[in-house]
């Protein structure tokens, strides 16, 4: 490993206002034209200026940017006639993209629901209407009292959401809904407007027959049952408004579409969470990509034999395939199943992710933006077979030039088991061996059922720009390797997975010129956990640690956060079940707090009911308690995912503050 010339400068906090970011690829149905969104972090005020640009799909021009009267315009989408529509100050306006030249048309009314096949009709949902709920009898005192009252009455279970207001609404309290198929471009309530579906159901998903006769949708029974998890099944209704439930079986049901030729159904199916626990099964089960005949039949498992998970599908034109993007490894790729054999084959390939993908009407060319490790994501073109790439944007390039990124290298070791785990290992910024050895951060991501892979980083960056080798792993339970490898853990939270994210740092330390003695660990939700975890289990491994909304105590999280369900899973219970009760204190950081030596760095939102912030404060207060160092922020307003690009800045100082303290100041 020779040393890496500085071609440039070290990436500094301040470009994290001058890099933009590059998402939404949308193709025009000819093919054409890509819009893409440009968004830029405003410094003075905290906000994010996003703007719309158009680009020809065969890169014959840079990306030109979309204004209306020199304003910025958002919210942009693709006419069925190939015109950009976009709105300014909530109004609708299109342009010809070929034609910039040409005024923009006010557009007409979006419909506000699915249009049919043929364009003249549209179904929509509509609320049902309730009687209202007469007010209790009160006398004056009565009355005075109430109106004095400051806090909050619920009685209902789901009381908690991250990111809402407290209490959270009631979801068992919505308005049912109607399905309603008006004719096209009709107000609401308007004359000829029809009932197709009237039960105290909430359906979604409705998608059209090509007949235009019939109407598939979701929907779940128990929607009101708070104790019941969600399980919606299948459903038909015909624009007679006759009614057929297709499924009735506790598997969840999503994705749908029909087949351009209508003689099939695809949808996705998953384990409902009741059928896991009752069951007491050891796993959470596949995510399989399904055909179901509309004329009748035994249902096609088209994913059956494969070991991965499919995104949302999209049928190609001629019904012999279905496209969707999967996970594989750190890697996100286009496939497609042929059908009806169930073969599934891979479009695209390389190290790095693809992401929101967009067709033409056609189903010819495909546009989507590249994920990668050393460099923000742009957007490309290529044919639908992924074959004819181009580049259509490089947004980035007057800010990257002069920045020298640290290369990343994809790694493969061996775990305490022989489990093959991947990760991938940044070098710091002007790396030379001669220099070592260099401190270590190592990083575990959230989930835990997601993974790590081929994507830009700015933090990653910021600290391997400091002088950090940085670490990544995608440890059991990550995404992406099949299902053995993702419910590795059940069960036993911490344990696999924390044996493969140590057995990263020992194979890093044989190969690389890194300082055992100046390891540090760090990671956000699942990741904030994991630190917690190491803390615990391998005190004299880690220098540094920084705790991101992690878990300490898998008990007292059960009742106070959003997702009681996990516990209920995949720790096999309760609290008031002694062998699950049992198993979550046994799989608690909190239970080894005794253990600890390592400086720690808490990180939380002050209103994060995902991982609620008690959960910090425990784990701070067992290390201050010990003499341990340790130091909370707390960001006043924030949920799980902290956010602000003002928080988001501040809190990459104090961390780099933090590893600057205990990483590189003298080795313990």
């Amino acid at each position: 490993m020779s040393p890496q010339a500085a071609s440039g400068r070290p990436l500094a906090i301040e470009d994290y206002y001058r890099l933009q970011t590059v998402a939404s690829p949308s193709i025009s149905p000819d093919g054409l034209w890509v819009s893409i969104s440009v968004s830029t972090r405003v410094e003075e005020d905290n906000s994010t200026q996003s703007d719309v640009y158009l680009v020809p799909s065969d890169g014959t021009a840079p990306p030109r940017k979309v204004q209306h009267d020199g304003t910025s315009v958002s919210g942009a989408a693709w006419t069925p006639a190939g015109r950009l529509r976009y709105a300014v100050e909530r109004e609708g306006w299109t342009i010809d993209p070929a034609n910039p030249s040409q005024p923009p048309v006010r557009a007409e009314a979006q419909p506000a629901g699915v249009v049919s096949p043929d364009g003249r009709s549209v179904a929509v949902l509509r609320d049902m209407s309730r009687p209202p709920q007469p007010a209790p009898a009160m006398s004056d005192f009565e009355r005075r009292h109430e109106q004095r009252f400051k806090g909050a009455i619920f009685d209902w279970m789901e009381f908690q959401r991250d990111g809402q207001p407290f209490p959270a609404p009631n979801p068992t309290a919505r308005p049912a809904q109607q399905i309603v198929l008006q004719p096209a471009g009709a107000a609401a309530g308007a004359a000829g407007a029809r009932v197709l579906f009237d039960r105290d159901l909430r359906p979604s998903g409705l998608v059209w027959h090509p007949d235009g006769m019939r109407i598939a949708f979701i929907a779940d029974t128990t929607w009101r049952d708070e104790v019941k998890y969600d399980r919606p099944d299948l459903w038909m209704v015909t624009t007679d408004g006759a009614v057929t439930r297709l499924t009735d079986d506790g598997y969840v049901y999503s994705d749908l579409e029909f087949s351009p030729d209508g003689r099939y159904l695809s949808y996705a199916r998953t384990l409902g969470t009741d059928m896991v626990i009752d069951r007491k099964l050891d796993h959470g089960g596949p995510r399989d990509l399904f055909l179901r005949p509309v004329a009748g039949g035994e249902a096609v498992n088209l994913t059956a034999s494969w070991d991965l998970e499919p995104g949302d599908s999209r049928w190609a034109p001629d019904g012999r395939s279905i496209y969707f993007t999967a996970a594989t490894g750190g890697e996100t790729h286009l496939f497609r199943v042929l059908v009806p054999e169930g073969k599934v084959q891979q479009v695209t390939s390389g190290p790095r992710r693809l992401n929101g993908l967009t067709f033409d009407r056609a189903f010819s060319t495909v546009a989507y933006t590249v994920g990668v490790h050393d460099a923000p994501p742009d957007v490309y073109v290529a044919r639908i077979d992924g074959t004819g790439e181009r580049r259509l944007s490089d947004v980035h390039r007057e800010t990257t030039s002069g920045i020298a990124f640290g290369r990343t290298e994809r790694l493969q070791w061996a775990s305490n088991d022989g489990t093959r785990i991947e990760g991938w290992l940044t070098y710091p910024y002007g790396y030379d061996r001669a220099q070592g050895p260099y401190p270590l951060i190592v990083v575990s991501h959230g989930g835990p059922h997601a993974a790590t892979g081929y994507s830009f980083d700015f933090k990653k960056h910021f600290f391997a720009a400091n002088g950090y080798f940085v670490l990544d792993t995608n440890f059991r339970s990550s995404t992406g390797y099949g299902e053995a490898f993702k419910w590795a853990t059940w069960g036993a939270w911490g344990t696999k997975d924390g044996q493969d994210v140590m057995s990263g740092v020992d194979y890093v330390l044989k190969s690389y010129p890194i300082d055992r003695r100046r390891v540090g660990h760090t990671g956000h939700s699942y990741g904030g956990f994991m630190t917690n975890w190491l803390i615990t289990q391998y005190p004299d491994r880690l220098a540094a640690a920084i705790t991101g909304a992690g878990i300490s105590n898998w008990v007292s999280d059960y009742g106070t956060a959003d997702i009681f369900r996990t516990k209920e899973t995949e720790f096999f219970g309760t609290p008031w079940d002694e062998a699950a009760r049992n198993r979550m204190m046994k799989q608690s950081p909190l239970s080894y707090a005794g253990r600890v030596r390592t400086p720690t760095l808490f990180v939380h939102g002050e209103v994060d009911q995902r991982v609620p912030y008690e959960e910090a404060e425990q784990m701070y207060f067992a290390l201050k308690r010990r003499g341990v160092p340790a130091k909370m922020i707390r960001y006043q307003g924030q949920p799980h995912g902290i956010s602000g690009h003002w928080n988001n800045v501040h809190r990459m100082l104090s961390e780099l503050r933090w590893w600057e303290t205990y990483l590189k100041g003298p080795a313990r």
